[in-house]
């Protein structure tokens, strides 16, 4: 697929629910202002050195994600930002200035090159924050997102500081423990893929992707193909999309004719449970979390081993589905499967 579609050639884009959006659009500028912001982050976790301080500012990217795809579709409640996200920025703000004493006078930035460089990111941050604050006059726009653009930017403002602090040798030593609130490290969840030409592009160009293509699902079925001829079995094998439509169902010679089904189907319930079909197979016995989910939703889910959902980092891309052995030994092709996957991305 090349990388250009000329659907915008006419300076026109598309939102999840509205369409041939003029590229002047406040909403259109707030997506392409919010994506500048993570390329200037990411030039700044580019030049970090400390492991905790990139996994933090990995996260704020993530966040920001989750933000745009918010703008694209504003009446999906999944791209709604959590004030615990905005808790997060406030206990690092906190304990970063518990490390130095921060001036308090006007800050000519340059104190170092990184320094200079978080600045610029925190002034993309504010203007991003302007955009945003345009588009809830006009659009209106989640509260929580407005509240941890305005943090954001005081964090990169501390940050920055900091790192000039850190640069003259001011920086004291930490506190032996941390608060048991501060856990910097925690996962935050990851933003649910968009499916229209904004949140995708937006994805793209941040280097993740949302959901798996059609080319990877046929690579990732030859090469389980491949690995079920080596075991002398025949399956029929099943790729889906994060929201369960079959991307690619491939039935190799001789595979029982019951499995075309199987397959489609553990590869959906491992996307609509996020857990593999032997985890659920578990919990789904008398007396489990989930006993008789199989007979919910139109017989969709199944709770027999064969079904792994894909992942790209902590976002599930798409569902795996392989059908034509024993719940153990299709589990065993698809857990292959969703193993060999990074290689194909």
């Amino acid at each position: 697929m090349n990388i250009y579609t000329k659907n915008g050639d006419r300076g026109t884009t598309d939102l999840i629910r509205s369409h041939n959006v003029s590229k002047s659009d406040d909403r259109i500028n707030l997506v392409g202002t919010i994506d500048e912001l993570t390329s200037n982050i990411g030039l700044c976790k580019s030049m970090i050195t400390d492991p905790d301080t990139i996994r933090f500012l990995e996260k704020i990217q993530a966040t920001l994600i989750t933000v745009m795809a918010g703008v694209a579709d504003p009446f999906n409640h999944e791209y709604k930002i959590n004030d615990d996200k905005t808790a997060l920025l406030e206990e690092e703000i906190d304990r970063l200035e518990a490390l130095f004493d921060r001036p308090k006078k006007f800050i000519l930035p340059g104190g170092c090159r990184l320094s200079a460089q978080i600045d610029v990111a925190r002034t993309v941050a504010r203007r991003a924050e302007r955009a945003l604050a345009s588009v809830s006059v006009k659009f209106g726009a989640d509260s929580g997102s407005k509240k941890y653009m305005n943090r954001l930017a005081d964090y990169l403002y501390v940050l920055a500081r900091y790192t000039d602090a850190k640069e003259a040798g001011e920086k004291r030593e930490a506190p032996a423990e941390p608060p048991k609130t501060m856990d910097r490290t925690e996962a935050l969840p990851a933003p649910a893929p968009g499916t229209e030409a904004v949140v995708q592009e937006v994805l793209k160009r941040m280097g993740v992707q949302s959901r798996i293509t059609l080319d990877t699902a046929k690579k990732l079925i030859e090469g389980i193909e491949q690995e079920a001829l080596r075991q002398g079995k025949k399956a029929v094998i099943a790729v889906c999309s994060p929201d369960g439509n079959p991307v690619a169902v491939h039935v190799m010679d001789g595979a029982f004719l019951v499995s075309f089904d199987v397959a489609i189907k553990k590869a959906y319930t491992s996307v609509a449970v996020k857990m593999t079909t032997m985890e659920l197979s578990k919990l789904a016995q008398p007396g489990g979390t989930f006993y008789g989910l199989d007979k919910m939703d139109n017989g969709k889910i199944v709770i027999f081993g064969g079904g792994v959902p894909l992942t790209a980092g902590d976002t599930i891309i798409g569902g795996l589905g392989v059908s034509g052995g024993t719940g153990e030994e299709d589990h065993y092709l698809a857990d292959y499967g969703r193993k060999l996957l990074p290689t194909l991305l």
